[in-house]
């Protein structure tokens, strides 16, 4: 019997959360917390799964499945994930490759945490399967079947940050609009507080609201006569056809009171998460950022103050203003923050963090905050957990998903 391990790791969503599924550029760290998946191959085209994790918890933890189109079951069961992989790859033309297996699962990373265990769960089977029967997909096979598996099998309306943060690992820069180019970021000496809030969320309950605004928005503007032609070639009707990275928020300015506010703030969202998180490329790139840019993003003063610190600390500085500037705009103009998520990252502010934000798409799940070292990031995670956060770790940039082992036994 092959027995084979891998694991994958959980994401946090560094930077430009909720802009994926726009076609924007997105920023994802893998971490440290990782789902290990142990697949026994079989002689049977069945697959037998179970979640320990989910087991402990008393929650639906088994399920079994045939190598075909696969139907998903009601609600929100972890099995659909896997199903959806499998139907991908059926779909694929993989059918006559797969073989069974039986498929164990183990976790550190905390479900509906915004730590992306669903893709973590997608590429780690995707891979074992790929392991198992040699089909010969890469890492951007790899998050594309698992993509597919979550969006169009599951239902799920999520952009391709975290199946690609997951199977790529370290820090990468994401273009989400095809062909999907992966930029690895070389400054990667980072070290990241993650905070569990311990309020649970959905992405199936967010996303579409949010896109929703944004469509009634775009209408609005395509529709006005006010608008020049120019401008509304780089919009559209729905929130994935803007050209936004091309549309600068003066010139959209004067046309967007023709909206209404909550569309307003949803388009303005969107323009100023691009340009911050286009500042903080610079820095993870390793190019040095001008002065009259610095001063223009964060204000004389506080790119004084910036100027003025260690070099050796300056751009940890720089991206943590960054992500807090992220953090207030999810918070004021996206509202998929909590005053409990609000308090979260006060807390780990007033610990000394350099930023703290939302990682995730909100309402919930966790906090991830950039720290100087482990022991500052075990007194942040305190901190935290006396603002009743209910769990955290210290992590560095982690791997992406990965073989443990691979044992052929009698």
């Amino acid at each position: 019997m092959r027995r084979i391990l891998v694991s994958s790791p959980g994401r946090a969503d560094f930077l430009n959360t909720h802009q994926d599924y726009k076609g924007l550029p997105v920023v994802p760290v893998a971490i440290d917390l990782r789902m290990y998946l142990h697949g026994e191959v079989t002689d049977n085209k069945r697959f037998n799964v179970k979640s320990l994790d989910l087991e402990r918890h008393g929650e639906p933890s088994v399920d079994s499945f045939g190598i075909k189109i696969n139907h998903m079951r009601e609600g929100k069961f972890f099995g659909n994930y896997l199903r959806g992989v499998v139907n991908v790859l059926v779909k694929r033309g993989f059918a006559e490759r797969l073989r069974g297996m039986n498929v164990t699962i183990k976790s550190e990373i905390p479900v509906g945490s915004g730590l992306s265990s669903s893709a973590a769960l997608e590429v780690g089977f995707t891979y074992l399967l790929n392991a198992a029967c040699g089909l010969g997909l890469e890492k951007k096979d790899l998050a594309e079947i698992a993509f597919a598996a979550e969006n169009q099998e599951a239902g799920i309306p999520c952009g391709r940050l975290d199946q690609y943060g997951v199977s790529f690992g370290g820090i990468i820069k994401l273009e989400c609009r095809p062909p999907y180019r992966v930029e690895p970021l070389p400054f990667r000496d980072l070290t990241f507080a993650i905070i569990d809030s311990g309020i649970r969320h959905s992405t199936a309950d967010i996303h579409p609201k949010r896109q929703e605004d944004i469509n009634r928005g775009l209408k609005a503007l395509m529709e006005s006569s006010s608008v020049p032609s120019e401008l509304k070639m780089l919009l559209g009707y729905r929130f994935d056809e803007p050209q936004w990275e091309k549309i600068s928020e003066e010139e959209l300015d004067d046309f967007l009171r023709i909206v209404d506010e909550r569309a307003r703030r949803r388009i303005l969202f969107t323009l100023r998460m691009q340009r911050w998180t286009e500042f903080a490329l610079k820095v993870l790139r390793g190019e040095k950022i001008r002065d009259e840019e610095g001063s223009w993003m964060l204000g004389e003063e506080r790119w004084r103050r910036i100027r003025s610190s260690a070099a050796t600390e300056r751009n940890h500085v720089i991206l943590g203003e960054v992500m807090n500037e992220q953090h207030s705009l999810l918070r004021d103009l996206y509202d998929v923050s909590l005053p409990e998520i609000d308090d979260i990252c006060d807390a780990a502010l007033d610990a000394g963090a350099y930023g703290a934000k939302i990682s995730g798409a909100g309402m919930g799940g966790s906090v991830i905050a950039l720290v100087k070292d482990e022991k500052h990031g075990r007194k942040v995670i305190d901190a935290c957990m006396k603002a009743n956060a209910k769990d955290g770790w210290v992590s560095k940039v982690g791997e992406g998903v990965r073989m443990e082992s691979d044992i052929n036994t009698v």
